[in-house]
């Protein structure tokens, strides 16, 4: 497959609405802990605590998302739960986006909260009632590991920094040694995570929420305290870090040409350097930066939205030219000269020189024509140059050829559409064009590449299928599209390249719990068996992976019992690479619970699976060692009970020979009468 993967995230979800169905607010609860954000405060370890036992919630919140229809009784199991999360969820918040200082002087409110949310997490999963519920056994486990979890942080105490606390209290009632000041202040800046510019812009801004909040009361002596506090801290930052930016009053240059003190208003201001905006550009995320702010931001690795914190989809930079009106307008209404854009705005390197974007863009045009040679030997060249690098990538899908190589994908002409189909993966490898790819719309096209192209055209129709599923939102819209069944089908009958490619794509697509079964039910299970059990050993690593994820969903499970997995599981697990052990171990235990594990645990044991697994448990892999061990307890509790079962039927029938009457004794025949008195003598013959 053609160049390297790169990968993006969604946008969190919307906040659960306290008139959804209490399965509905479990999972957006769920899903909107795991789109959180990053957590700057004293509180970090605590708030990243709570919220990776809440994201291991995830599976579980998938599964309610696929419930079409809620019964009162499933409503019911669920309001607790769905309560729990929803504080725990505003918790979360107010560590996020919560004043850090205001936070610290309510660290017994605060941590009286923590307390509280756990309490009722744990007790709301300790009630939990599993048989009422129609989950995986898989989602169980995980659910149970989040209650012990919980149960045991309920039981420990977690104390706060009192150094820290005593340190902010001194400063804000002036009691410290002014010797130790500048000391004082570098240790809360570091605690607090007041170190950039944005830590400190976002702090002012929660300090001013609080007063808003306040009702329109006076905010009092408290918040000004507070005030004071930042103030100290940040003057402290900036002196010991010159480059971090002005300080918040910002000089403007008058049409005089003498400098000038103003207050901007703060929607002017770039919430990186807080300067007036010469150049303001939105990026995906809707926030809007000064362009040479947020391309250096960029341009140092960040992949985040510095106000928001969440990723970016993209790296597009869209002129603002409202906001850059407005700033025009108050310039001039206070008499300031607005502030000029340089000429030459700092955009990352071209892509391509302006000759090659000239040949791109005569190759675009010959993708127009009437003429098949043309469009085939431009699609061919096209394919060519976004395989080179990354700069090709880009600049072609930015000169508009995304669009245009689709429209080839329905061509009848097989060379062209194979052209335009590997043209295509070769974008999709630029974490910006995939995006660009799935809003036109790509998919249906792909997938019909992938039904009817030749081998190499499916193969790569394939290889993009992957290459876009990398996206977990992608996963869903592709899984809808019939791209599952094509993908299995070519597994079964392609070169070992395009084998491996579906493999790679069913693989990606069916981590999305609802694309599993769509997998199971286009016959996936039987394939992959076979390629387990073949001899040749050939995709055994792609197979055992799929076979992990398929055996947690239950029509898999039952579809993998039904396939006489266990002595090519047992071998595996004694003689196969390391992540293949852990993978058959995993595929082993979800098979031992269940309906059918009395079978499965009975011909586990004819196969001798209990020396290679506790080999496993010593000298796998992290996740073989945590499976083997799994498995060895259900092992040894199935043994003891077949033990216990013998012994009890041996007891039986011991018990039983004791208290059999003896046989009577044998009369001899002579001594047998020769008529036998009968009840029926005593009635009248009827004649």
């Amino acid at each position: 497959m053609a160049g390297d993967r790169e990968k993006p995230a969604a946008p969190p979800p919307p906040p659960p609405s306290p008139t959804s169905s209490a399965p509905e607010r479990v999972a957006r609860a769920v899903e909107a802990v795991a789109a959180a954000g990053e957590f700057r405060n004293a509180y970090r370890r605590q708030l990243l605590a709570l919220s990776r036992r809440i994201r291991l919630l995830g599976p579980f919140a998938e599964e309610l998302r696929e419930r079409r229809r809620v019964d009162e009784k499933e409503e019911r199991a669920l309001a607790p739960l769905a309560a729990a999360l929803e504080r725990a969820l505003d918790l979360l918040r107010l560590g996020r986006d919560g004043s850090r200082i205001s936070l610290v002087f309510e660290r017994d409110r605060i941590m009286k909260k923590f307390q509280e949310v756990i309490a009722q997490l744990e007790q709301a999963l300790c009630d939990f009632p599993y048989n009422e519920l129609d989950i995986s056994d898989e989602v169980r486990e995980q659910v149970e590991l989040v209650h012990t979890q919980l149960k045991r942080a309920k039981e420990r105490v977690d104390t706060p920094d009192d150094e820290f606390y005593n340190d902010l209290i001194s400063l804000y009632n002036k009691t410290y040694d002014p010797s130790a000041e500048l000391a004082i202040l570098e240790s809360l800046s570091e605690k607090l995570h007041l170190m950039t510019i944005t830590d400190l812009t976002q702090e002012s801004l929660a300090l001013h929420e609080l007063v808003t909040s306040g009702g329109g009361q006076d905010p009092g002596e408290h918040i000004e305290k507070m005030s004071m506090l930042l103030k100290k801290i940040k003057d402290f930052v900036q002196t010991h870090n010159p480059e971090m930016g002005p300080p918040m009053t910002s000089k403007v240059m008058e049409s005089n040409g003498e400098q000038k003190s103003v207050i901007v208003p703060d929607e002017f201001r770039c919430p990186i350097s807080l300067e007036l905006m010469k150049d303001p550009v939105i990026v995906a995320t809707g926030q809007t930066y000064e362009r040479l702010c947020i391309e250096k931001w960029l341009a140092s690795g960040h992949h985040t939205c510095p106000t928001t914190q969440q990723r970016m989809a993209n790296t597009t930079l869209t002129p603002n030219y409202v906001l850059r009106s407005l700033i025009s307008q108050w310039c001039e209404t206070n008499g300031i000269e607005p502030p000029k854009r340089s000429s030459q705005p700092n955009k990352p390197t071209p892509a391509c020189s302006s000759s090659e974007r000239a040949n791109i863009d005569g190759l675009l045009s010959k993708l127009c024509s009437p003429d098949p040679e043309e469009q085939r030997s431009a699609a061919a060249e096209l394919r060519l140059l976004a395989k080179r690098n990354a700069h090709n990538r880009l600049c072609i899908a930015e000169a508009g050829a995304i669009p245009l190589l689709l429209s080839l994908l329905s061509s009848s002409d097989l060379r062209t559409q194979e052209h335009a189909v590997t043209a295509l993966l070769n974008l999709s490898i630029h974490e910006d064009n995939k995006a660009s790819i799935m809003s036109s719309g790509a998919v249906p096209s792909v997938v019909h590449v992938l039904k009817n192209g030749s081998m190499e055209a499916r193969e790569n129709a394939a290889a993009t299928l992957f290459s876009l599923s990398v996206v977990d939102e992608y996963k869903v819209q592709i899984g809808g599209t019939g791209a599952i069944p094509a993908l299995v089908v070519l597994l079964s009958e392609g070169s070992q390249r395009g084998k491996k490619d579906a493999a790679a794509a069913l693989f990606n697509l069916c981590i999305y719990q609802g694309n599993k079964g769509r997998a199971i039910r286009a016959g996936l299970v039987p394939l992959i068996m076979g390629l387990v059990t073949n001899p040749t050993g050939a995709l055994m690593d792609e197979s055992m992976a799929i076979l992990s994820i398929l055996s947690s969903h239950q029509e898999g499970k039952a579809a993998i019992g039904a396939a006489e997995p266990i002595p090519a599981l047992v071998e595996l697990i004694g003689n196969g690479s390391p992540r293949n052990r852990e993978n058959a171990a995993a595929v082993m235990l979800h098979l031992c619970i269940g309906e059918q594990q009395l079978v499965h645990l009975t011909r586990a044991h004819e196969c001798g699976i209990m020396v290679p697994l506790r080999e496993l448990a010593l000298n796998g892999t992290e996740r073989g060692k945590r499976k083997a061990v799994q498995l060895l307890e259900r092992m040894s509790r199935f043994l003891v009970q077949q033990q216990e079962e013998q012994e009890s039927h041996s007891r039986l029938q011991a018990a039983s020979a004791q208290v059999l009457p003896q046989p009577p004794e044998q009369v001899p025949e002579n001594e047998i009468p020769d008529q036998i008195d009968s009840p029926a003598s005593q009635y009248p013959m009827l004649l």
